[in-house]
């Protein structure tokens, strides 16, 4: 794993790394990026999807602190915690599976609400800091059916 911007660029003392839903989830992620660049030594965006990073990241004018790959996001996060040497490596997600994934890699876990409280970040609806939207499969589907004018409920 390349590490893009060197510790010694930031006095902070951890790794900050968001999954993408809860990056999406931020109602402005430029300014809560920049608010954890004050205190974190390298902050940055994994998912499975490497493409739709980039794309989010393009979008908001945001850059990782370390190269993306085209690895899952456990093969990513277990390489960012070995290559930085922060005290702390803390991931935001969204759910049971990303708070798996920070045990299994022996990161600290925070819900993307509780870190938006702590760091006094505000909170958007799902799909509104960027157009699109994490609503699962099922609502994607009602919605495809029932946004139609034919349909009679």
């Amino acid at each position: 794993m390349t590490v893009v911007r060197n510790a010694d660029d930031s006095e902070g003392e951890l790794t900050l790394v968001f999954t993408l839903s809860a990056a999406r989830s931020l109602a402005d992620p430029a300014a809560a990026f920049a608010d954890a660049r004050r205190w974190s030594a390298h902050v940055g965006v994994v998912a499975n999807d490497v493409e739709a990073v980039r794309e989010f990241l393009d979008r908001h004018g945001l850059e990782n602190d370390y190269a993306l790959r085209d690895w899952d996001k456990w093969g990513t996060l277990a390489d960012i915690g070995e290559a930085t040497a922060t005290p702390r490596h803390v991931f935001v997600g969204t759910g049971p599976a990303d708070r798996r994934l920070a045990d299994t890699v022996g990161w600290e876990y925070r819900t993307v609400r509780e870190a938006a409280e702590k760091a006094e970040w505000a909170l958007g609806e799902p799909g509104t800091s960027d157009g699109e939207s994490d609503a699962g499969i099922a609502d994607r589907l009602r919605r495809s059916v029932t946004d139609r004018s034919w349909w009679p409920f």
